[in-house]
């Protein structure tokens, strides 16, 4: 794992130069040094990086592959995509998103009134807008109000309810009125975590007989004419292709059998979301199983076929991949805090004259380890350990003993490890596993990385320098909440190997890779732990340094954490301060420095910082 698997996941975003992850841009700046910069304001705590070019390269990637599938197979259909914006509403990418979408006509997917509202707001001129999920007459209304500022704007229908809501609403208002779309409940479904969101029994949709139905209602109303897509969804994250194939299939025969029935008007199939992207760092585990380019081709191709089959238009193709298009943005950073065995050293050994004969061959295992023996040591060292811990258990040793048990097995698991390199790495998995060393990072994995905690979903991981190193130690990751599920433990099917430092020396990074996807707008305050301090990067070749940092935002502070869990703060600070006046056990000049401390620790944020040689 030299590379940690970026040339599975990177999409050749980054490169390693000279020991450390590099954007793989102009003049290649490295992140570490990106972070080093950040914090020399006096930022701690995790930091999450956004690259607006990273943005622009998934943008290009998905219109220019629909391009040329459209140029290969002759299509005679449109091409538009819409971004969702459930996946990351957070304005550091949104506003980035709009501006480098323009040249495409690139638009937005709302599925609740305040996201239909910021659609409104910052949607291109021209581009799309689509409007999924349950709604009320409010939200009815708030689409026309888009349709009468001129937006080009599709309301997809989840249930018989909202289309006569539409046409009463439509009775109601001005001229202009917004397009009308149904959701159909395809029999097909996705694989894998979000397969629930397709097939017969999915939240959404309208089954068959509810399909005839809405046209006839549409008839009725003198609305046909609005109806112009259909619309289905089998899944966020489309690991495999086959799904898509047969659920592309059954939509694109529904599409030719509503225009024979009238729906002449209607011109567009909406695939939702679904695109996957590569979150493995493994090739024995990778999560999705084809390209952008036969995900493009395979649409294009069987569209095409099932129109031509039917004698109807080819349809004009809408795409809602948010994942897709967001994740690979956003990097979060973090500081490692403290290694937990990084007080077994030679110094922390306190041996007797006498030792116990076993804690005596630990001892003598470790000064006379060489690389050929290395293997066999290792062993020899735990199966020393499990017998020693069994006789402190049975009172025959102390606990000074038992201390030095610790140490020298952690010493001698450090020089095999050294000894043994890379391509014994595998040999040693199963030892690596029991004897794992534990990283206090500084960031909530709740926060930071929900779908971790809440579905197993994994994300790339890697320091961020010293990848000229062999990494020696299995690591399991901890984070700073109080809760025993933040952590991303040693896994041998996803192994994790990081270096062994010493963090009062020298700052150690690690970086969680393809994080812009869900895991910002899922994140949650355990623990009163906010939304880290977040950062745009530019990729600018005319500055020195190859980037230019814009638009630093630092951490919720803890007075506005506690606001946001409609706290009252000045309460807070008055009962604070009354008990702080009450307390007998100090004076006036003490009161008023505590008083002084309060404010300030009010004031910052909540993320830790211990001091090491460099700030932390």
């Amino acid at each position: 794992m030299g590379n940690y698997g970026l040339n599975i996941w990177g999409s050749n975003n980054f490169v390693i130069e000279n020991g450390k992850v590099c954007i793989n841009k102009g003049m290649k700046p490295a992140l570490y040094d990106i972070v080093e910069e950040i914090r020399k304001g006096d930022i701690r705590g995790p930091i999450l990086l956004r690259f607006p070019h990273l943005i622009k390269k998934q943008i290009d990637t998905v219109y220019n592959s629909f391009r040329k599938a459209k140029v290969e197979f002759h299509y005679n259909g449109e091409f538009n995509a819409v971004y969702p914006l459930k996946v990351n509403q957070y304005p550091g990418f949104v506003k980035n998103l709009v501006e480098i979408g323009k040249p495409y006509g690139y638009g937005l997917e709302a599925g609740s009134k305040a996201e239909l509202l910021l659609a409104m707001s910052y949607n291109n001129d021209d581009a799309p807008i689509t409007v999924n999920g349950f709604k009320d007459k409010e939200m009815i209304n708030i689409g026309f109000i888009a349709a009468e500022m001129g937006h080009n704007i599709t309301l997809t229908i989840e249930g018989l309810n909202e289309l006569e809501s539409i046409i009463e609403t439509a009775g109601e208002r001005f001229a202009p009125k917004p397009n009308i779309g149904l959701r159909i409940r395809l029999h097909s479904s996705g694989i894998g975590i979000w397969a629930k969101s397709g097939g017969i029994n999915s939240k959404f949709g309208l089954t068959s007989t509810e399909l005839i139905k809405a046209v006839s209602m549409l008839k009725d109303a003198g609305l046909l004419e609005y109806f112009t897509m259909i619309h289905f969804h089998i899944g966020s994250q489309i690991t495999d292709i086959n799904p898509l194939k047969k659920a592309l299939r059954e939509a694109g025969n529904i599409y030719a059998e509503l225009r024979k029935m009238g729906a002449h008007n209607l011109k567009a199939i909406n695939l939702g979301g679904g695109l996957a992207i590569e979150y493995s760092q493994y090739k024995n585990t990778l999560n999705r199983n084809y390209t952008l380019a036969e995900y493009a081709n395979d649409v294009v191709f069987l569209l095409k076929t099932i129109a031509n089959q039917k004698q109807e238009p080819e349809p004009d193709i809408f795409i809602e991949s948010g994942r897709y298009i967001a994740a690979s943005h956003a990097i979060l950073i973090a500081p490692v805090l403290e290694l937990f065995s990084q007080e077994y050293t030679e110094g922390k050994l306190f041996l007797k004259e006498k030792n116990p004969p076993l804690v005596a061959e630990l001892l003598d295992l470790y000064r006379s380890m060489k690389p050929g023996n290395a293997l066999e040591y290792l062993h020899d060292s735990i199966d020393h350990m499990e017998s020693l811990l069994t006789l402190f258990d049975l009172g025959y040793i102390d606990l000074q003993d038992r201390s030095n048990t610790e140490v020298l097995v952690n010493l001698v698991i450090k020089r095999a490890v050294s000894m043994l390199g890379d391509k014994n790495l595998t040999e040693i998995m199963d030892i690596q596993e029991r004897v794992q060393e534990r990283y206090l990072v500084n960031f909530s994995l709740f926060q930071s990385l929900p779908d971790y905690w809440g579905i197993g979903q994994t994300f790339p991981v890697m320091p961020l320098d010293r990848l000229d190193e062999t990494p020696t130690r299995s690591a399991s990751l901890w984070d700073i909440t109080c809760d025993s599920d933040g952590e991303i433990g040693f896994n041998l099917n996803n192994p994790l190997f990081l270096h062994d430092v010493d963090v009062t020396e020298r700052n150690y990074f690690l970086g969680f890779f393809l994080v812009g996807a869900y895991q910002e707008v899922l994140g949650m305050s355990h623990n009163l732990f906010t939304h880290p301090t977040e950062a745009v990067i530019r990729i600018e070749d005319k500055d020195p340094k190859g980037y230019v940092v814009e638009g630093l935002l630092e951490s919720q502070c803890i007075q506005d954490i506690l606001e946001d869990m409609d706290y009252d703060v000045r309460e807070i600070q008055d009962n604070l301060h009354e008990r702080i006046e009450k307390s007998p056990l100090i004076d006036d000049k003490q009161r008023k420095h505590i008083l002084g401390e309060i404010y300030l620790f009010l004031n910052d944020n909540g993320y830790l910082k211990t001091i090491g040689k460099e700030g932390e």
